[in-house]
């Protein structure tokens, strides 16, 4: 599956969440701006994103995590078939057990949405300096901002744990968070430097 618009197509097929294209486009435009080299992406479902960030540069590195048997073949397999196997490295596991000692200049939240304060928590000691942890989803097709949208109890117990995250980002006081209406909501955390 070579080309972008493929393991699109093949995401909307087979129902694979994968980002939004202007949430796509405000990340691309954010690490090129930032001069981002190495992302940690938490989620790397078929590989749609992992492709996007590894392509806007030769010197882009990007470590992915995924937990699911079937996807984490995909994006081997999109990986491969976009000659990215040597910058793209794909972490078959849970990333909330999974350990990583070096630092990234942009940590990327993009897996199960009931454990984002967890990811957070875990791994902004793995951020460089001067690096952003951002987070996807935070609108949830709408539902973080109104929960009629839904009648599933489980969907409307994930809703409340994405709203929990928000409120966590913005009384969090080591991060200072902006949010950006773009795709399916963004929020770019950064480190309050110390006076």
């Amino acid at each position: 599956m070579q080309q972008i618009n493929d393991i699109k197509q093949y995401a909307r097929q087979n129902s694979v969440p994968i980002m939004k294209d202007d949430g796509m486009e405000f990340i691309c435009r954010y690490i090129t701006e930032h001069n981002v080299k190495s992302i940690l992406e938490i989620g790397t479902a078929i590989g749609y994103s992992s492709i996007r960030f590894a392509k806007l540069a030769d010197d882009i590195f990007v470590s992915t995590v995924e937990i699911d048997i079937d996807r984490y073949n995909q994006a081997l397999r999109n990986i491969t078939d976009n000659n990215l196997s040597d910058r793209i490295t794909v972490y078959l596991a849970d990333a909330a057990t999974l350990e990583f000692d070096e630092k990234f200049d942009m940590i990327f939240i993009d897996g199960p949405k009931a454990q984002y304060i967890h990811f957070f928590e875990k791994f902004k000691s793995n951020l460089a300096p001067g690096g952003a942890i951002i987070s996807d989803n935070l609108s949830f097709h709408g539902m973080v901002e109104d929960l009629t949208l839904t009648h599933n109890y489980s969907t409307k117990k994930l809703v409340k744990k994405i709203r929990k995250y928000i409120q966590f980002l913005k009384e969090n006081q080591e991060f200072h968070t902006d949010f950006y209406d773009v795709g399916d909501r963004v929020a770019v955390s950064t480190k309050i430097i110390q006076q």
